[in-house]
């Protein structure tokens, strides 16, 4: 008896986890406008969202203590290099209050894109980030088009495929 009550637990916790997972891996279509916001870069510059209008741009929540977060920094890089050429650009916005653990991060894992610092999450709720890293697509005409909350691997053939669909707009 008892080991079937920890054995059903066990099966109903890993339910939970899995669709938690699914839930906080997704992506989905979205529509409206941008949020516009100002934000300081790791070069001290201050970026404003709409001075990019006419770009597509990707912007990517994340945090130096996530590891999907941590997984797909390198792999954003690619994507930023490969396309950047071609009308696109990569934030990446930094949600910790501390931002220290992000530079400190950023020393080993090193990225030409932008870094933003949002320490007090003004931006990211906006953006109503509720899972990290959280990644939104813009079209070129300031348009929420795509949502993707968290990484697992292969994420990043999603992106490609839809900022080719944007950029080709």
């Amino acid at each position: 008896m008892k080991n079937n009550i920890i054995k059903t637990l066990g099966i109903s916790i890993l339910t939970i986890l899995f669709a938690t997972s699914v839930t906080y891996a997704a992506s989905e279509k979205l529509s409206g406008k941008a949020a516009n916001f100002t934000l300081k870069s790791r070069s001290g510059k201050n970026i404003k969202l709409s001075e990019l209008r006419g770009d597509v741009v990707m912007i990517n929540f994340w945090a130096s203590w996530c590891g999907p977060c941590r997984q797909e920094m390198p792999l954003l890089e690619k994507i930023h290099k490969k396309y950047k050429r071609l009308g696109f650009t990569l934030l990446g916005v930094n949600v910790e209050e501390n931002t220290s653990a992000a530079k400190n991060y950023l020393k080993d894992v090193r990225v030409t894109f932008p870094i933003l610092f949002d320490p007090t999450n003004k931006t990211s709720k906006l953006y109503d980030v509720s899972a990290m890293p959280t990644t939104v697509l813009i079209d070129r005409n300031g348009n929420k088009r795509y949502l993707h909350k968290g990484y697992k691997p292969g994420y990043e053939n999603d992106y490609k495929r839809e900022i080719k669909k944007l950029l080709r707009e």
